[in-house]
């Protein structure tokens, strides 16, 4: 294992399109959302420490969250546990770990990933990190892993990217397009030339530190001036100064948008984001109606094409629904039509405005 790659693995979100069963206290990068025994962010940990050595791995979360990562994350070093005082997107969250390991590595070549994706082909996956490590080691770039896409979903952002490879399977970007319409969504896929993104980012952090400087001043300013207490007792006082003054952006808007040195590999690896409980039904197993259970003691008559989320301890019947999100925990019971998954968030603040945050 090379000693200058490491990770930072994104785990401050609240997962809210995965409520129920995500809840602010608890999200989804802690949940064993399929029923596989192990949690998104265990699976995350384990998939890169198979190429990245462990000390080098970092996870960027709330300080809410930290006895969580303690728990779930053992074998992680406590003091690769980064603690962000408030929610600012994935701008903050990426330069707050790039400034600290700038001074902890000059020569550090960084993955930054979320916590809660779901990847089938590891193998293909550590290849495809490894051939971006490998060439942002040798040029100026900004990398992206693109998935290839298998249809339409709405759900995704896209990269459209130039048709003539700069090295072995990397293209410069063109274009960004987030959550296209469905029928813009058809366009891209039949066109060839647009890729998922996965959000996923590969890059030395001298160039990404350099690309703050260049098209987020402010955030560079407000790290730059701390920078002498990363590392040391007094790094969490720099990080409650500055993250009140970051602006709420993310790293695509804020840099890969905007920025003239940023390439993608098209990838194949079993990808899903697992945003929404749609994913999930798109990822689990289905039984002879096409319904996708997550659940030991889940009864389905004359139902088909449902997810079904359960307790094992419970049991669920279901009889009659079609195309429909059914997820049962201790305290709520959703029941969505599929095709307002991309609601739940709505829902959910719903529910704030009438029930208050005793079931969010």
């Amino acid at each position: 294992m090379n000693k200058n790659h490491y990770v930072a693995i994104m785990a401050g979100g609240i997962g809210s399109r995965f409520w129920p069963m995500s809840r602010t206290d608890y999200p989804k990068q802690f949940l064993d959302i399929l029923n596989t025994g192990k949690t998104l962010i265990q699976s995350t940990f384990d998939r890169f420490a198979k190429f990245i050595p462990a000390e080098n791995i970092f996870v960027v979360t709330a300080e809410n969250y930290k006895s969580i990562v303690i728990e779930q994350l053992p074998q992680m070093h406590a003091a690769n546990i980064l603690c962000e005082p408030s929610r600012k997107n994935t701008a903050p969250c990426i330069a707050y770990v790039s400034y600290k390991l700038a001074q902890l590595n000059e020569s550090a070549n960084l993955i930054c990933a979320p916590a809660d994706h779901l990847i089938f082909d590891e193998a293909a996956f550590e290849n495809i990190c490894l051939d971006a490590l490998q060439f942002t080691s040798n040029i100026k770039a900004l990398v992206t892993l693109g998935v290839k896409p298998t249809n339409p979903n709405t759900g995704y952002g896209y990269i459209q990217f130039e048709p003539l490879a700069v090295s072995n399977n990397v293209f410069k970007v063109k274009t960004f397009t987030e959550k296209p319409d469905k029928d813009l969504a058809k366009t891209f896929v039949a066109s060839g030339d647009f890729l998922w993104n996965a959000g996923i980012f590969v890059w030395q952090i001298k160039n990404i530190v350099k690309a703050f400087e260049t098209l987020l001043p402010e955030i560079h300013e407000m790290f730059d001036n701390e920078k002498s207490h990363f590392n040391t007792e007094r790094e969490q006082e720099a990080i409650e100064r500055i993250y009140p003054q970051c602006v709420n952006i993310s790293i695509d808007y804020g840099i890969m948008e905007k920025a003239d040195n940023v390439y993608v590999i098209p990838a194949a690896f079993g990808w899903s984001d697992l945003g929404t409980w749609a994913s999930a039904y798109d990822t689990l197993e289905k039984d002879y109606l096409d319904n996708a259970v997550a659940g030991d003691n889940v009864i389905i008559i004359d139902a088909t094409k449902n997810m079904v989320h359960a307790d094992n301890k419970k049991l669920v019947l279901l009889q009659g629904l079609e195309d429909f999100i059914v997820v049962d925990t201790k305290d709520v019971l959703l029941i969505c039509k599929k095709d307002k998954e991309q609601e739940i968030k709505e829902y959910v603040a719903e529910v704030k405005r009438n029930k208050g945050d005793k079931f969010i």
